[in-house]
């Protein structure tokens, strides 16, 4: 099916699907996420086209890879094998429904962890073989892009999103359920992978975003003279490389100087760090939202999804920046923030509800850009596209 043939609109608060559809009564939609670290089901149900979440389950696994300084591929796949099942038969339980009751069945089947992907996959196709639902293949990062379309006030097509999650930041268009244009993102390290080198650095726990952000709480961001890469350009591309080299050399010339860090020294290097990523983010969404805005859209909003939206002085940047153009602002809730299903389960069944379906040939792909019509902003190799 075409994107044309996908795209849905949001007209009043509710979905408006095209012709043929059908929308009447409740479909009820199993979605299931496995492409990083957390083992997630939930249950959603779209009734006269607006949906609501029943159930959401999340389990995560951050005791597993916390003597490794991060996420060990191998133990998050395992881990997802044997738990899969069992937050899933939860999802359903909270929602007072049984599998026979669903009308389709939704799964990330990429981009991530290839073999956390696969554990997903694998289980939502024993499961539509099983029962005989619909089986649908979610794109993750666009389960994240259609999250602000799953709240009550969500916004309407288009808006403009500012997806930043652990590895992956792009700026882009939502135009409908499978329409996407990306106006910029990253060309080397994402925010989210920032925070988390910034924190190994800096002896902190992981995640690394909600580690530095308590410990910048406390500091000074204007101690440390922190660069702001690529602020200077006039696109919406960005780079948090050589501000990670930055806060390294900063803690190697303290280490030097004093023979070990003190607590201050790492509450300044974490708020100076913060804050050099907020002022590039805020001035990258002035540039993103003044391209959008050339659309003209009828309704226009700067929407912000993804692990890193958890952030509360991004998200304050963020609002700041879309008041000063009189722009609506949306973030959603910390749990619809990081990796959950239930995006999957309502991106899944838009696609549903727009006639798309799956089949048992559905593939994991560690690789799956959403904006499919421009070149990669990390370049290709034998698996696709990385961004």
């Amino acid at each position: 099916m075409s994107n044309q043939g996908l795209r849905c609109y949001l007209r009043g608060g509710a979905v408006a699907i095209f012709p043929g559809s059908d929308v009447d009564g409740r479909t009820i939609i199993l979605g299931l996420e496995s492409s990083c670290d957390d083992t997630a089901a939930a249950v959603v149900c779209f009734e006269n086209g607006r949906p609501r979440i029943l159930s959401s389950v999340v389990v995560g696994q951050d005791d597993l890879h916390l003597a490794f300084g991060g996420i060990v591929p191998e133990i998050a796949a395992r881990a997802h094998v044997e738990k899969l099942d069992r937050v899933t038969e939860e999802a359903l339980t909270r929602a007072n429904l049984t599998l026979a009751q669903v009308d389709a069945i939704a799964v990330t089947a990429g981009p991530g962890l290839i073999g956390g992907v696969l554990s997903g996959v694998m289980l939502a196709k024993g499961l539509s073989a099983a029962t005989g639902k619909p089986l649908i293949g979610v794109n993750h990062l666009a389960g994240h892009a259609l999250t602000p379309a799953l709240l009550e006030d969500g916004p309407e097509f288009p808006y403009l999103l500012l997806l930043v999650s652990g590895g992956h930041c792009q700026f882009l268009i939502v135009h409908g359920i499978d329409d996407f244009t990306r106006l910029g993102g990253t060309i080397d390290d994402a925010p989210g992978e920032a925070f988390d080198k910034t924190a190994r650095l800096l002896g902190l726990p992981q995640p690394g975003g909600p580690s530095v952000e308590a410990e910048a709480a406390r500091g000074d961001a204007r101690r440390f003279a922190f660069p702001r890469p690529l602020i200077q350009s006039d696109d919406c591309n960005l780079s948090f490389s050589g501000l990670k080299t930055a806060l390294l050399r900063a803690r190697d010339a303290l280490v030097a100087e004093q023979g070990g860090l003190h607590r201050a020294d790492r509450a300044d290097l974490c708020a100076g760090f913060q804050e050099a990523v907020a002022d590039v983010l805020a001035v990258k969404s002035r540039r993103a939202l003044e391209a959008y805005l050339r659309l003209d859209p009828g309704a226009p909003c700067l929407a912000v999804a993804g692990g890193v939206a958890a952030n509360k002085v991004l998200r304050a940047r963020l609002e700041g920046v879309a008041g000063d153009l009189g722009v609506r602002f949306i973030a959603p809730p910390l749990a619809l923030c990081t990796d959950n299903a239930a995006m999957i389960a309502h991106a899944g069944g838009l696609r549903h509800l727009a006639g798309f379906r799956d089949d048992l040939t559905l593939s994991a792909r560690p690789r799956w850009p959403l904006d499919r019509r421009q070149p990669a902003l990390l370049g290709s190799g034998r698996k696709g596209a990385k961004a």
